[in-house]
Parts: structure tokens; sequence; C-alpha cells
């Protein structure tokens, strides 16, 4: 078989890449012919571990090429991978998909064969039995369309091994033809045991958004009790390990902090309210407004612990560690780190960024901040350092290496990674999220 991606952006681009190196001959598809002239050098906009150099492997090889041509891939291929994005709809909570409908009906009109369109974005439940009416519509005459839904469940930083290695395959179809593809195009996962749900459309559409509903939930549940430990005392990390013991419930995501954010997490749980209120089930899912407003205030309290350290900030220096919303990524969209820097400038300070990936993409959203180009000019003459994306140099870094640097020995960890006793032995003010002043 042949496969073809539509959308290759972070998800499409990853699954093209992984296609190809499972052996199949792919096709990548976009209308944005800058990014399909840069993938098809071998070049990535964007940074992914170990992805690059799949690209550039199998670009190298003939095995993967890229097209804005919808007619050529719809020649080319026997399925064809919808990966194309569902942002929030502007001024909604809703996902537009635009993007989703448009690309389902070109290909659909462009195929010359009987085929199979595989969906991969996030959709509100509903949307797949809508699609494949529209699919079959537009198809040419003869031409049989077949429909599955086929969730991603990928993490940024770890995206190539959840394609190649997923801890689970979730398929939803009324076709049985369609799965016995989808078997065949996911053998090497099949082959390692990896768990192979076949389901309906909707059971499909929703894995996806219950399982980012689920995982907010319990980064808000964390970072809600981190209030309640700021407040009376206690060490938010232990009573996370304690908890994290039992288990029904587990230690991972866990994590008090400045919370979450980038282009899934905050974006799914606001559509999937938006898409249970229009069904009329508005109260069903009201305490995902609570998960929301407790990541939100996450950032609310690191720009006070600044203001406490710094009572008068205009003029201040602040150095800000981070502005993608995780490690190993350049992601910047709904990043907490990003905020709070943007936040922070508006209200006067001097604000210095450094992201070992991320700047190019922050000053892109946020361009007035100061982007330096390493840890040590970011903090240079600083009066406070916010520590809010984990990446490893972050982690590793030594109170006695930057003490010389600054102007005063305060540093808030927003991400609850550094030996606290350590820092302060070193004469260093230390303000951890979910740990009591």
């Amino acid at each position: 078989m042949k496969l073809s991606v539509i959308g290759t952006g972070y998800l499409g681009a990853t699954h093209a890449a992984s296609m190809a190196e499972l052996g199949f001959e792919v096709l990548g598809v976009d209308v944005d012919k800058v990014k399909v002239d840069s993938l098809s050098r071998g070049q990535l906009p964007f940074h992914e571990p170990g992805l690059p150099e799949l690209l550039k492997k199998h670009v190298d090889s003939g095995r993967l090429r890229f097209t804005t041509s919808f007619d050529e891939a719809g020649s080319f291929a026997d399925i064809h991978f919808i990966a194309v994005g569902t942002p929030q709809r502007a001024g909604e909570h809703g996902a537009d998909m635009t993007y989703v409908d448009a690309s389902v009906a070109g290909i659909a009109r462009a195929a010359t064969r009987d085929t199979l369109i595989v969906g991969k974005s996030t959709v509100p439940v509903g949307s797949a039995r809508r699609l494949k009416d529209l699919a079959r519509d537009g198809a040419g005459v003869g031409i049989e369309i077949d429909l599955a839904w086929n969730p991603e469940f990928l993490r940024e930083g770890f995206a190539v091994e959840d394609t190649l290695r997923p801890d689970r395959l979730v398929v939803g179809t009324d076709s049985d033809s369609a799965v016995a593809k989808l078997r065949e195009v996911y053998a090497y996962a099949l082959g390692r045991d990896t768990p192979f749900i076949s389901t309906d459309y909707e059971t499909a559409e929703l894995v996806k958004v219950a399982a980012n509903a689920f995982l907010a939930t319990k980064i808000s549940f964390i970072n809600a009790f981190a209030e309640v430990t700021e407040t009376v005392g206690g060490d938010i990390r232990v009573l996370a390990d304690a908890i994290g013991l039992d288990k029904r419930i587990g230690r991972r995501f866990l994590n008090a902090g400045v919370g979450f954010g980038g282009g899934c997490l905050p974006k799914d749980i606001r559509a999937l309210q938006a898409r249970v209120s229009e069904i009329g089930l508005d109260s069903t899912m009201r305490f995902l407004n609570e998960v929301d407003e407790v990541n939100l205030r996450r950032r609310d309290r690191v720009v006070h612990i600044v203001h406490e350290l710094c009572p008068e900030l205009d003029g201040k220096s602040v150095a800000v560690l981070g502005t993608a919303f995780k490690p190993n990524s350049d992601d910047v969209r709904d990043s907490p780190a990003l905020d709070v820097a943007g936040r922070l400038f508006n209200e006067g300070a001097e604000v210095r960024v450094y992201d070992p990936q991320a700047n190019s993409n922050a000053a892109k959203r946020f361009p007035r901040l100061n982007y330096c180009q390493s840890l040590e000019e970011a903090v240079e003459g600083a009066d406070v350092i916010l520590l809010l994306t984990e990446w490893d140099e972050f982690v590793q870094m030594r109170p006695e290496t930057l003490a010389p640097l600054v102007a005063h020995r305060q540093i808030v960890d927003g991400r609850n990674v550094l030996r606290t006793e350590q820092w302060e032995a070193a004469g260093w003010i230390v303000r951890a999220l979910g740990r009591r002043a």
C-alpha cells in the first residue's frame, strides 16, 4: 500500500516520516508551498528529537516525498491520513473544522480509485459520520470511500517513539475492510503486542479528548493542593509522592508548578466543553472550567511571587528560563512561561529570556522581550530568575556558578526541579510553587 498524509505540521510530518520508516512509500500533502519545499529538502520547520534524522533519511531514499497537489495524492495513495489542525474558533471555545473538512473533501474529490481516508486530527464527537457522508458525496463516479478515525496520542519530545511504538492503537469505523487495512499499516506495532481497539466512530473521537481532559484534571488537582501547601505549609512534592504510590492514582502528571500549556490540553478541554454544551449536556463537563481556572491561576501565582521578591518591579531585571510549554519542544502555544514573561514585561520589568530551542517562536508571538542566546547572558545582572520550563540545562544549574552573574540571589522554581537546600546553602532565596516561603 501507498500512503498519503494530508497536513505536514507537527503531527503530519511525524506520521509521514514514521510510516516511511516502516517501509511504506509516503506522500505528504500541504497547501503551504514554503513548508513543502523545506520538507522536500529534508529540513524540519520545528524541533522534535529524532525526527530531523528520520525525515532526511527517507527524503534522501525517495521513500518520502511532499507536494501541494491533492490530485497527485489522489492518484498515488491507497490510504490517506488526515493530520491537519483543529484550532479553537476565533472568539469561541469550539474547534474549527475548516481544515479537516477541506482536506477530506479535497482528497475524496481527487481519489482515482477506491480508497480509505483515516482521520488522525482531534475532532468534536459526531464529526466522523458527517465527514464520511461528505467524502462519499464528493467522490467521483464509481469511487468507493471508506472512512476511519484513528486518533493520535503523541507526546511532544517523544513523537517518533510514540508513533513507531505506541502504547495503544484505536480505530473507529463501521468498515471491516478499513480495520484490516489499518492492521496491515500498523503490523510492526501489533507484532510487539500493542493493544488494538476497534470501535465505533464516537468512541474513537472521544478517546483523545477524554485522555487529555483526565491529564489536565490530574495536573490541576495537584496544583490546587499546591495552593493549600503554599498557605498552610507542607511540601507538595512529598504529598505527590505519597498519593502517587497508590496504584489507583499513580505518580505521573502529579507535578505541581506553573501549569500546563501547548496546543492540545488547553484547546481540547475547552473544545470538549463547547461540544457537550451543543448536544445539551451543559453541566456534564462543568468541572473542566475549574480545571482551566486552576491552571491559569498558577501563572498569576508566579507573577505574585515576583512582586513579593521585587516590590518595585519597574526597571528590575527578570531572567525567564524557558519559553516552550515543555522541554524538548519549541512549541510556545499557550505557554505558561511566555505568558508570565509577557505579563512581567507589561508591568515594567526588563525581561531577559532564554530557551534552548523556542526563542525564535517566542519572538514571533512576543517580539518586545529581550531574547538571549545563552543561560549566562539571560541571568547577567538579574534581580530574580524564573525557571519556568524544565530543560535539563536549567535543572542542572549550579548556584555557585550563577551567583557571580546576578544582581540578587533570588530564584523562583516554577517546576519544582531544583535541590532547594543546595541553593539556600549557597545564599539564595528560593521560592518553589507548592512550598510555603
